[in-house]
């Protein structure tokens, strides 16, 4: 067993001060740690977990995700299409439930064979976390080698691994509901298509404002409305860019966060607007783009028609929400967050469809990271 406080302490004096996960009882006590004397934002699943630090790490911070192993079958997506992608590397911590020889719930018995395949599968370098603090902060120090080439690196952890850390008791830092929500009238205009929305948010964006957009379709239209340094375009990790944009905003403080959504992708990973407005930083907007439709594979219908994103905003803790229809009440509701940043939802009905000719960005993915971080921290 290995001194928790000492194992933490060591990895804070090599950077890594933000965590974020899913609990799990076999690393109950570093989480305990990490909600002690660190950054750590709980996450409402894995995958949500692994994109929050992505967006840390991109922020400047050293980032730590923490997970049972039946929720590392949750961070495939993430870990597969976002960090390899964009050489995104984030420190992991992944339980070992179900080891061989040990007496466990029935349903960790298949993740207990395969958990280290899985890693292995997806080109994640990973140890077995030692029990002894020397040889862990060996351990450690190789992560770390491994992290500063952009290349994650997952420590599984075995049952009884940590010592005890006690929980410190503190305010739960609720957020309220928020009831006020500004649904303005609709209006008997033509909606706008995505193309026309992500041209007015381009056009009032300022010097320091980030633009993550969605995979699909509004990532490729955000990139010939105007390929620039100050955005980035997701590929894969579908429903992931409000995780990634939680974790940026709460990286980079003084700068301004839009993370562009579609209604396909947030409703996959939905549980992440309870995690934003728990968190709640003042620099995030959130932009629903919602046409009831999965367009970039053919514009099958999602089921958003029948959901009140809006009021779902408002319930998990969003401070300011918004329903605009026209170009005008968009620009505006864009505008009132610039002046008087809080953190903001917009839903805005779009219609379906693109142009026959839409590109695909010429740059790669870890080149708009790299580009991205640049203009961060350059």
């Amino acid at each position: 067993m290995i001194d928790t406080r000492a194992f933490g302490e060591a990895m804070k004096a090599r950077g890594f001060d933000f965590y974020t996960g899913v609990p799990c009882s076999f690393l109950k006590d570093l989480i305990n740690y990490a909600i002690n004397d660190c950054d750590y934002v709980g996450a409402a699943n894995e995958g949500d977990a692994v994109a929050i630090a992505s967006g840390a790490q991109i922020g400047g911070r050293k980032s730590v995700v923490l997970m049972q192993n039946s929720g590392l079958t949750n961070a495939v997506s993430p870990l597969t299409s976002l960090n390899y992608c964009f050489k995104l590397p984030v420190l992991g911590f992944v339980s070992l439930r179900g080891e061989a020889g040990l007496a466990d719930e029935p349903q960790h018995e298949l993740m207990g064979q395969i958990t280290t395949q899985m890693l292995e599968l997806m080109q994640v370098e990973w140890a077995y976390l030692s029990d002894e603090i020397e040889q862990a902060r060996e351990q450690l120090e190789q992560a770390d080698r491994i992290i500063a080439s952009d290349r994650p690196f997952f420590f599984v952890v075995k049952k009884g691994t940590f010592s005890k850390e006690v929980l410190k008791s503190g305010d739960a830092a609720s957020r309220a509901n928020y009831a006020d929500i500004r649904r303005h009238p609709a209006e008997e205009l033509p909606l706008l298509s995505r193309y026309e929305a992500l041209s007015i948010l381009n056009r009032v964006k300022d010097a320091q404002t980030l633009q993550l957009a969605t995979t699909g379709f509004t990532g490729r239209e955000l990139y010939e409305v105007e390929d620039s340094k100050q955005n980035l375009y997701m590929v894969g990790s579908m429903g992931c860019i409000s995780s990634l944009g939680l974790g940026l905003a709460l990286s980079q403080t003084s700068r301004k966060v839009v993370a562009i959504d579609g209604d396909g992708a947030l409703l996959m990973r939905m549980g992440n607007m309870a995690t934003t407005g728990r968190y709640g930083p003042s620099n995030l907007l959130h932009i629903l783009l919602d046409n009831h439709a999965h367009d970039s594979t053919g514009g099958q219908e999602t089921v958003s028609a029948g959901v009140d994103f809006a009021a779902i905003a408002a319930a998990c803790g969003y401070e300011h929400v918004e329903e605009v229809r026209s170009a005008e009440q968009f620009e505006q509701a864009v505008r009132k967050w610039q002046q008087y940043p809080k953190l903001t939802f917009i839903r805005m009905p779009i219609s379906t469809g693109t142009k026959e000719d839409l590109s695909r960005p010429k740059v790669k993915p870890h080149e708009v990271k790299e580009r991205l971080m640049a203009f961060l921290h350059g």
